[in-house]
């Protein structure tokens, strides 16, 4: 099919293939890394908030903690502040009163917990499961589809190492009364040391990054394509100018040859004003240039030899011809009798003399 356009044309649809194909695997390969970007800084966010409210969370069990544990033993109502997991649930209720924050979320997801707002759902319940079975893994990431949109979750388990702490979750009898008539004693007990209890667990919508990611994406897709249009301009019209235009006139030269359509004037005027300046390169175009210079120069000048020998040839056969036709009207009857007419018309004149 491409060998029935142009040079051209057959070069800018080929250029155009590779140009399409490498935006294809460009893009595809593009669109992967922003991706992974992308999923690396939503991850790296997480991780952020994960070790802001664990220093939270340590904070407030070495510092503030026993600072308020006398107050719930002689207080009626419990101080929610001395558990770590409130003090970060509040933090991070006060960061999330910022617009910019307004769509993360935090969660001290429990099997058992003692307030039931940090009951594990199902997709969380699975999590503490695999933390479970898998006692190596610090940290699972990846998305969740909720109702509204797509979130990225960042998960850590949740493990009681100090002891202190089972004091509230081993018993309703060995808890605080305050805390006992706070949440009851049903819920959050029968905690045990070192053991997978639940997951800290953070989400934070991911519809932005990837929007982000998207808009770098067409951005740069746009640039590559930007640049491949004007490098492809570009090459068509170098490729124009220093090979296609030396070219047709030798094309031409070549089919006015090959046909006979050309006079020497013609090939004259020809070779000073299109031939010359491409005799002149130093590239193949050059070195083409100078054979075909050379080769119409010789065919001139065999078609003035072949011409001089035809004049010759020419005079050569009128003479021929003209000695012929003097011979056959000398042996003609009629030519004989008037020669005999004129030898007795000569022979009377001398006798009467």
């Amino acid at each position: 099919m491409l060998n029935r356009f142009k040079l051209a044309t057959k070069f800018t649809f080929l250029l155009s293939l590779v140009f399409l194909c490498a935006i294809a695997v460009s893009g595809f390969t593009l669109s992967h890394a922003l991706e992974q970007k992308a999923e690396a800084e939503i991850g790296y966010r997480s991780q952020i908030l994960a070790e802001t409210m664990d220093s939270i969370r340590n904070f407030t069990n070495t510092k503030i903690s026993p600072l308020l544990l006398p107050m719930v033993e002689t207080q009626s109502t419990f101080v929610p502040e001395t558990i770590p997991s409130y003090a970060v649930r509040e933090v991070f209720e006060t960061l999330r009163k910022n617009p910019e924050y307004k769509d993360y979320f935090y969660k001290d997801a429990n099997l058992n917990p003692t307030n039931m707002r940090d009951k594990a759902d199902t997709f969380e319940m699975q999590v503490i499961e695999r933390f479970r079975n898998e006692p190596e893994l610090k940290n699972i990431s990846g998305f969740r589809d909720s109702f509204e949109e797509k979130l990225f979750y960042s998960a850590r388990p949740f493990v009681v190492k100090n002891p202190t702490c089972l004091r509230c979750h081993s018993t309703p009898e060995a808890a605080p009364k305050s805390h006992v008539l706070s949440y009851g004693s049903e819920n959050g007990y029968g905690w045990e040391l070192n053991k997978v209890l639940g997951t800290q667990i953070i989400y934070l919508p991911a519809k932005k990054v990837f929007d982000d990611a998207n808009r770098a994406f067409i951005l740069f897709i746009s640039l590559f394509i930007g640049i491949f249009a004007v490098v492809i301009l570009l090459i068509n019209y170098l490729l124009k100018r220093n090979v296609l235009q030396p070219l047709k006139p030798m094309a031409q030269l070549a089919q006015k040859m090959s046909m006979a359509q050309i006079s020497s004037e013609e090939a004259e005027e020809f070779d000073r004003q299109k031939l010359t300046p491409i005799v002149k390169r130093n590239d193949e175009l050059g070195q083409m240039g100078r054979v075909f210079q050379r080769m119409m120069h010789e065919i001139y000048a065999r078609e003035q030899q072949m011409t001089q020998q035809l004049q010759k040839l020419r005079i050569e056969i009128d003479e021929t011809r003209r000695a012929r036709q003097v011979a056959e009207i000398a042996e003609s009857e009629s030519f004989q009798q008037l020669q005999e007419e004129a030898r007795m018309m000569r022979n009377k004149r001398n006798a009467a003399s």
